[in-house]
């Protein structure tokens, strides 16, 4: 590489106090907080400026960089942050098909002020700012996507790393982005073929090991990646054809401890014996062994005619399969005394009696508890997740205008089987049989439950009523639909305003959800049967918890045989719609319908002139959204004589516009710095979960009051003014230094809220049974006020700039601080909690080495406590406290540049270095709701170009 001309050298004494002041920080932050074509020449490429632009100006390229690899990412990464107007963060791959990591989000999850939640181990869903993934849009190629989930944000791993060339993490929107977020907007790119001007085949192979085993006979420790990208062009070059295709074989392992919620009883209880008043206590243990297997099929195609300087045309397609299949097998115990199915024909059991332990803020941490009956639950989950979206965007120029459409449609399918299977210790005659459990909470490691019988004997494990009766299947699906249109006009300009642009788009979206569900019922009822022998796989060890093993079976052998359980029909109510037993309000509210239509107009002036002698770039706009949103959903309505009439459906919604001006300028001043400064009005969709008609309706059976909850089709958005500014120093393309902060006023924001006198009259009119029209609803509502403030330090420097013996070497590192002064209440986890998403301190860093040929890089991303959303026992969304980790991955790598072996990349990656575990908690870490392990993953394999 050609050293930096003198005028950008730094001193190592200003590089080396940059670096310690933010090594400082990332130490502190450990402490927990609560081209064109070659037969016509093409116009000058302009700066990119934003997501929108760059989906407009489709000249524009990051791949002219000599150098190749990881640094070859990073330098294009601060190309494309230093020429925006906008507050961005991006991330290029280190060569085509070769993103730097083996997930979309965990490579958006080393940016600044951002921030990964972990599903099964693997990075999911990411945090922008402070806030939860909701508040973030997601564009593939400019165009907003749908999800496979209840809400509006993203599974990132539903996206092959290696389809994907580029991220561009827009943190301050402009009027042309018209699916912006609230904290922001993370665009995915796949490759222009036109503007690589190469033709480029890439291969890669890795095969993957998860150093966890053990966890049942049908798990597995390794899996596979293969990819490949082919990019051409033709007819001298103004065609451009791009094809990639990835699969991905995935295992997924985890040994797993659970509780249920915590409470504090304030008066002696019958049913435990021993415990003492005032004591809180879980109300339940469990220890469980997860395996399966995660497998995707990912395609990608880009066809890109540019025949002269005036037109262009792009289709691009993207296409992914994505089948979650898991088993979970363990030992469940209830410690709150309720003994589920255990009752007549068989005998009363007798009350619980402990022996209590340690006591640690009033929490029993440690116990024996004798007469419990523990259940032995194989539980299996099969989940296949379909994305697809294909667009259009054509473009044409002349002197002074440039013209743009563009029609896209986005489409999610999700559809799951959920089944729940469950045995206990039966007696010679059928009876429960008593144990004693003894638990401890407090060790550092991993919680350890123990037990008096053996719950690996076929002939005393019987399937039949347990504390959860037999079992439960549930079959949730998704259908999420947007088709989108656009069309934009800008002009040039002179003086001090660049260029003008309007706008206008349509987006029309609608997501179905559908959850049928229905007990899993014995084969003959109330008669325990051994597990069918067919059906039997060796047994399961939970060693890791210091449990004995427990029997396991292959779930869906069982029901497909017959022998243990009886068809299974899932439906509405106990024999499904329309049966003459009716159907159950709970399971009627979870089939729901919300329907967007979302029409924004938009003007804006480009900037790029001087202002008193510095060069500024920028823009001034405005964004009207006009929003039509409503919602459909089944409830039960009780005064319908006619039990298989009663299902019912109600349809609610609201319209409203929202007018959101928007300004972004970049000061650039002498030596390489830049000064940006933004400020905007924003807003933030509801979640499509909160907008739901669904009313879970009943009365009171003693005193006839009316109750529900539901969701609220006329939410508003969260609405906020938003204030950045951002310093920047640059050291060319090769390193910078960068202080953001950010402010949000929200004005609006959304909360769950019990109203105590609803009038349900529209429900209750006519019904007997019924002695008030007034009860207890509670529903999404909207709130007014609160702060969002943070700060950002990132410094990416290459230690060549230091000194010349340190070439090849490297580092990147992030601080981010956010805070917020607005709380929500939520039944999950109490009142008052911080807002989802939001951790205090969020640190990232990377040492890297590249150098004739040889490359590695060690990373560490790192983030204090948060509230984040998992997905509860009724498949439901719910919100956890979840503690704050660590997380250390690397990766080493040769690749031939010369000789017969050129282009050959031998490539050595690990995840979870340090197996940092997973923890959820109740008011107090000592609390533990979830303690999860992992393991650590390593990939071996090799990436081919030519």
């Amino acid at each position: 590489m050609q050293p930096i001309p003198h005028p950008q050298r730094i001193t190592a004494r200003a590089l080396t106090l940059a670096a310690v002041l933010l090594s400082a920080s990332l130490a502190n932050a450990q402490t927990p907080a609560p081209a064109a074509a070659a037969s016509t020449p093409a116009p000058e490429p302009k700066r990119v400026t934003s997501l929108a632009a760059a989906d407009q100006e489709k000249t524009f390229q990051l791949e002219t960089f000599v150098v190749t690899g990881i640094r070859a990412g990073i330098e294009s990464s601060i190309a494309a942050k230093k020429e925006s107007v906008s507050i961005v963060e991006s991330i290029t791959s280190e060569d085509i098909g070769k993103l730097p990591d083996v997930s979309i989000a965990e490579s958006v999850a080393r940016l600044p002020g951002l921030a990964a939640q972990r599903v099964d181990g693997a990075a999911q869903v990411i945090s922008v700012r402070g806030l939860a993934p909701d508040f973030a849009t997601t564009l593939l190629n400019g165009r907003e996507q749908v999800s496979t989930g209840d809400n509006r944000g993203v599974e990132f791993d539903q996206y092959p790393s290696e389809l994907i060339n580029r991220v561009l993490v827009q943190k301050t929107p402009d009027a042309s982005l018209v699916s912006q977020g609230l904290s922001g907007t993370i665009g995915l790119r796949t490759t222009s073929p036109i503007s690589l001007g190469r033709r480029v085949l890439a291969l890669n192979v890795r095969g993957e090991r998860k150093t966890l085993n053990n966890l049942g006979s049908d798990s597995k420790t390794t899996g596979n990646r293969i990819s490949a990208t082919y990019v051409d062009q033709f007819a001298h070059k103004t065609i451009g054809v791009a094809l990639g295709y990835a699969h991905m074989e995935s295992p997924i392992l985890s040994q797993e401890f659970g509780t249920y919620g915590w409470s504090t009883n304030q008066t002696p209880n019958a049913n435990r014996a021993g415990f003492v008043p005032g004591t809180t206590l879980t109300s339940g243990i469990k220890t469980f062994a997860r395996s399966g297997m995660n497998t995707r099929d990912g395609f990608m195609a880009v066809l890109e005619w540019r025949p002269n300087a005036a037109f262009s045309s792009v289709v691009d397609a993207y296409y992914s399969k994505f089948r979650r299949e898991q088993t979970n097998r363990g030992i469940e115990t209830r410690l709150d005394g309720n003994r589920g199915s255990l009752t007549a024909p068989f005998i009363t059991p007798q009350a619980l009696a402990f022996t209590p332990g340690v006591l640690f803020n009033n929490a029993l941490l440690s116990a024996a508890v004798a007469n419990v009956y523990p259940a032995v639950r194989n539980m299996y989950n099969d989940r296949i997740d379909k994305l697809s979206a294909v667009g259009w965007n054509g473009q044409y120029r002349t002197a002074k205008w440039i013209l743009s459409g563009d029609v896209s449609y986005s489409k999610a399918e999700r559809h799951e089987l959920n089944l729940e299977t469950q045995a206990a210790q039966r007696s010679a005659t059928n009876q429960p049989v008593g144990d004693t459990v003894t638990y401890d909470l407090t060790p550092d490691g991993f919680p350890t439950v123990s037990y008096g019988l053996n719950y690996a004997d076929p002939n005393a494990v019987k399937i039949g009523p347990t504390i959860f009766r037999a079992g439960y299947g549930k079959v949730p699906s998704i259908k999420d639909e947007l088709t989108s249109y656009r069309v934009t006009a800008s002009r040039s300009l002179s003086k001090f305003f660049d260029n003008v642009e309007v706008g206008f788009n349509y987006g029309d979206r609608k997501k179905v959800k559908d959850q049928p569900e229905q007990r899993l019922i014995e084969k003959t009822t109330d008669l325990p049967l051994p597990v069918a022998t067919d059906a039997l796989l060796s047994n399961t060890t939970l060693a890791f918890a210091g449990t004995p093993a427990a029997l396991s079976w292959s779930v869906p052998t069982i029901l497909n045989l017959g022998v243990n359980y009886a068809p299974f029909t899932p439906g509405y109510g106990t024999s499904g719609i329309g049966s003459s037993t009716g159907a159950a309000a709970d399971l009627a509210s979870k089939r729901w319908t919300v329907m967007e239509d979302i029409a924004t107009s938009y003007a804006q002036f480009n900037i790029d002139s001087q202002l008193g002698g510095v060069h500024v770039r920028g823009n001034l706009g405005v964004q009207v959204k006009g929003v039509d949103q409503s919602s459909s959903a089944d409830y039960i309505d009780r005064r319908e004589p006619v039990l298989a009439n009663q299902l019912k459906r109600r349809t609610d919604g609201t319209k409203y516009t929202d007018v959101l001006p928007s300004l972004n300028l970049a000061f650039e001043l002498p030596h390489q710095q830049v000064l940006r400064v933004a400020a905007a009005k924003q807003v933030a969709r509801p979640r499509l979960d909160q907008m739901r008609a669904s009313l879970d309706f009943s009365v009171n059976g003693t005193n006839g009051q009316p109750s529900a909850t539901g969701g609220n089709p006329r939410l508003a958005p969260w609405r906020a003014n938003a204030f950045d500014v951002s310093y920047e120093k640059y050291f060319a393309t090769k390193g910078y230094v960068a202080l953001a902060g950010f402010y949000k006023e929200i004005k609006t924001y959304i909360f769950d809220l019990t109203t105590e006198n609803y009038d349900f009259s529209e429900f209750t009119a006519g019904d007997p049974t019924v002695t008030t029209p007034l009860g207890r609803f509670s529903q999404p509502l909207n709130g007014r006020g609160g702060i969002l403030k943070g700060a950002e330090l990132t410094l990416s420097m290459p230690l060549q700039l230091v000194s010349s013996h340190l070439d090849g070497f490297g580092f990147v590192g992030s601080v981010s601080r956010n805070d917020s002064a607005i709380t929500i209440d939520n039944t999950n986890i109490g009142s008052k909690v911080t807002l989802p998403g939001l951790s205090k301190t969020v640190t990232n860093l990377t040492f890297y080495y590249e150098k004739s040929g040889f490359s590695a890089r060690v990373s560490r991303r790192w983030r204090s406590d948060f509230v984040g959303e998992i997905t509860a026992f009724a498949n439901t969304r719910a919100l956890r406290f979840v503690s704050g980790e660590a997380v250390v991955d690397g990766q080493i790598g040769y690749t031939f540049r010369d000789g017969k072996l050129k282009g050959l990349g031998i490539l050595l990656q690990a995840y979870n270095l340090t197996d940092s575990a997973y923890r959820t908690y109740r008011e107090t870490h000592a609390q533990i709701e979830e303690f999860q392990r992992y393991g650590r993953t390593y990939l071996l394999g090799a990436n081919y170009r030519f």
